[in-house]
């Protein structure tokens, strides 16, 4: 196989693949090993009859067609690699004659990312982020760790917010009870916004034995639209209290939920990480903010084929997280009550915009000449094995040499997103 660039015009790019005799007749052979059971020929078992006897029976180009699928199938992406194209969309491919014996050509027409000279991605300014730890950040820390080994004791008196109450409680719309409007036996911590807006509230200051009619409106946007923005009363019984007992913050409360031994360490400790904390956040906002000052330096014509692909890699990638919580995205759509594809059409805006981000940062990681090194692809590849259980070499067969091009292309990019982070002008 021999892969030739031809010419590029707009976005899409023309090459030839030539294949000569030899190959053509190998990749026929092939075929006539996959297929020959197939075929009943008159005085032969199924599977013996010789390729010629087969050829003159139903045509000499009987095993034609499949061969030339198979070696461009194989030949394609190998083609692509040598000659650096990177396809958005099907390639268009037309053919030379083809005859027994005879070598072939075939033309592939195929759409690629816009050409494009990336510009203003070196020195960008931006401003400079900082966030300091408060006593009250470490205050909040440490009352985590306090609820964290809380329990919850039975209280006498008034419900307060935090405080979980066991309730039954029947809701009605206009006097008439609603499917799923009614439990018992059922907790609620008050001020969790786990109800309906209002529905909490209205319980503070009840006591154990207690019936309270609360009154509230569900949400416009409910996800079960017969009961959206309709108003409702619920009768509650308060069936009981419980309030939350926090351990003594102490030197023996930190001992038992840490390697330290006092109460000052701990909080030392905790300081310190929340200050390393700030800084990987702060650094975050700041790379964010100098690569949207590339982003709205550079205007591109994306193809429409581009948006459209990433509104579907949108859409399953979402499916995905969905699958992985045990739920099915259809039947997760009908429970909000949002058709699929306008879903889908909703994600335009944010698909146009990962699109071109990538496009920038692809552009930039080329007018660099950012490349990845065997030691960079070694190191990831660790990383990726260890992850999967799986040996290095054995994961890098696995992968294949497609998967290899993308970390490539992974490592470069996060060359070029360093870059334009590491050239950016901070002002505070």
């Amino acid at each position: 196989m021999k892969a030739t660039y031809i010419s590029r015009e707009n976005n899409d790019v023309k090459f030839d693949i030539a294949f000569d005799a030899g190959e053509f007749e190998d990749a026929q052979i092939e075929v006539y090993k996959r297929t020959k059971g197939k075929f009943k020929v008159d005085g032969f078992r199924p599977g013996k009859a010789p390729r010629k006897i087969i050829e003159q029976r139903f045509g000499e180009g009987i095993f034609m067609e499949e061969a030339i699928d198979d070696l461009l199938k194989a030949s394609y992406p190998k083609a692509l690699r040598e000659l650096d194209v990177d396809p958005i969309d099907q390639p268009r491919i037309e053919f030379s004659k083809v005859a027994k014996g005879e070598p072939f050509n075939a033309t592939v027409i195929v759409a690629t990312p816009p050409d494009f000279e990336v510009k203003d991605y070196e020195g960008v300014v931006i401003k400079d982020v900082k966030y300091y730890v408060t006593d009250e950040d470490v205050d909040g820390r440490l009352m985590e760790f306090r609820r964290s080994r809380s329990r919850l004791v039975d209280k006498d008196g008034e419900a307060t917010d935090g405080d979980t109450v066991n309730i039954d409680y029947k809701g009605s719309i206009d006097g008439v009870p609603f499917k799923g409007g009614a439990a018992e036996g059922q907790s609620l911590k008050l001020g969790s916004g786990s109800f309906i807006p209002g529905f909490e509230e209205q319980l503070i200051g009840a006591k154990a034995g207690d019936e309270v009619e609360v009154k509230v409106t569900f949400p416009e946007d409910y996800s079960a639209k017969e009961l959206a923005g309709k108003e409702t009363v619920f009768e509650v019984k308060v069936n009981g209290i419980k309030a939350e007992e926090l351990p003594e913050l102490d030197d023996e409360f930190v001992s038992d939920i840490s390697e330290f031994e006092t109460l000052d360490e701990f909080k030392a400790d905790i300081r310190v990480k929340l200050e390393e904390q700030n800084e990987r956040r702060a650094e975050a906002e700041k790379r964010n903010s100098a690569l949207e000052a590339v982003y709205d330096a550079n205007d591109i014509d994306i193809p429409d084929v581009m948006i459209e692909n990433e509104k579907d890699s949108m859409v399953d990638e979402f499916a995905s997280r969905l699958r992985q919580q045990g739920m099915d995205f259809e039947q997760y759509m009908k429970y909000i009550g949002e058709d699929v594809g306008d879903f889908r059409e909703g994600r335009a805006d944010d698909a146009k915009k990962r699109v071109k981000m990538r496009l920038i940062i692809k552009a930039i990681a080329k007018d660099q000449d950012f490349d990845a090194s065997e030691d960079e692809i070694a190191e990831e590849l660790n990383k990726m094995a260890e992850m999967y259980h799986m040996e290095p070499d054995k994961l890098k067969d696995v992968l294949g040499e497609d998967q290899l091009d993308m970390l490539r292309d992974d490592i470069k990019n996060r060359k070029a997103v360093d870059y334009i982070y590491e050239s950016a002008v901070v002002e505070g």
